[in-house]
């Protein structure tokens, strides 16, 4: 069997590394917003490209967050697109905002920066971008509609760590920007986490106290905060995956060029790319008309495949509201969209099966 990611393997890379920071946590006897939550909040920043980062409990958390410290509430406006995992839609409807649904383009996935303007109400706050799947959102169209209507632009970078816009890397190139480090993705850690970046400090201030109760110092509460704090111990794993990310990430360039050279099954749409620095590859998504045929045919021959995503978020019955309308695009990619394995421990020969097997579907 071809996992489509197997953690174990890909963290025990850094089992001494890790060992050694967690035993000096141990030692030290302090396991939440010590030391070692600053250094990989410093080196995280660092590594964005950004002046400040907030580590905290996970990516939802992360995007809520950032929304609530930006001041938006009830009866504001976020543009958000309509393909895209759930929790983005969560954050907003979770700040009391509402989620103005956009389509996504077709080739990228990511949301299509043509239909955004005719989105925007006297209501609009912010336009959230979502480099899905690892894929940076060309930027340049977005800011010029943001400048236009005096609108704040903000990145779900969930599944973008380390991808490229134009040599910037993704967390630098908003407002503020939210990331996951759920163990699945490129930098994940052992279980839970998430950060908030940005060049603003007032925001990362804000963020930073309303994570932590809306406490500014101990006991002294300036908002109606929560409980959302990165611990040490994954802090800690972070900052030591932190330094072999860019590697892991050019493993996959490379895994995702070969899939895509040498995968020529008609029937199989392959993901377009337009920079190769762009897409860090957090999955490898690929599109069939007989999505459920493929898949079954894949499992009876040994490759694994996960579908990123089964349902849309408009037609979840948690916004049954929504369960009318209609979002052809984002409906077609939700309904054919399956994803390859894809991960930097792959070995050479495990991408070229997967491209034999693939190839041989009939």
């Amino acid at each position: 069997m071809i996992e489509f990611l197997n953690l174990k393997k890909i963290n025990n890379r850094f089992q001494d590394e890790i060992t050694e920071r967690i035993e000096a946590i141990l030692n030290k006897g302090w396991y939440i917003q010590g030391d070692e939550n600053k250094i990989f909040s410093e080196n995280f920043a660092k590594y964005c490209g950004v002046k400040y980062a907030c580590g905290v409990a996970n990516g939802l958390d992360a995007l809520r967050l950032l929304i609530e410290a930006s001041g938006f509430g009830t009866g504001d406006e976020i543009i958000v697109p309509a393909n895209t995992f759930i929790a983005t839609i969560l954050a907003i409807t979770y700040t009391g905002c509402t989620p103005v649904l956009v389509e996504p383009d077709i080739n990228t996935y990511n949301i299509d920066p043509d239909l955004i303007e005719q989105a925007i109400t006297e209501k609009t706050k912010a336009i959230m971008v979502v480099h899905l799947y690892g894929q940076a959102v060309q930027m340049d169209k977005i800011w010029s509609i943001a400048k236009k209507y005096n609108l704040k632009v903000f990145e779900d970078a969930a599944q973008s760590h380390g991808a490229k816009y134009k040599n910037k890397k993704t967390g630098s190139l908003s407002d503020g920007a939210a990331f996951s480090f759920y163990p699945g993705k490129n930098l994940g850690c052992l279980g839970d986490g998430g950060a908030v970046v940005s060049n603003d400090k007032e925001l990362i201030d804000k963020v930073k106290a309303l994570s932590n109760y809306g406490s500014d110092y101990k006991y002294h509460h300036i908002y109606k905060g929560l409980n959302s704090r990165l611990d040490e111990i994954q802090a800690a794993v972070l900052d030591v995956k932190l330094k072999y990310l860019d590697s892991d990430n050019e493993r996959r360039r490379e895994i995702s060029k070969f899939y895509r050279t040498n995968i020529t099954n008609p029937k199989i749409l392959l993901p377009q790319v337009y920079d190769e620095q762009a897409h860090i590859w957090h999955v490898f998504a690929v599109r069939t008309q007989e999505r459920d045929r493929f898949q079954k045919y894949l499992t009876e021959n040994g490759i694994q495949t996960i579908i990123h995503y089964p349902i849309p978020p408009h037609k979840q019955l948690a916004y049954k509201e929504w369960n009318n309308r209609s979002y052809p695009i984002t409906e077609e990619i939700h309904k054919t969209i399956i994803s390859l394995p894809m991960s930097p421990i792959m070995t050479d020969e495990d991408v070229q099966t997967v491209v034999r097997i693939v190839n041989d579907y009939r």
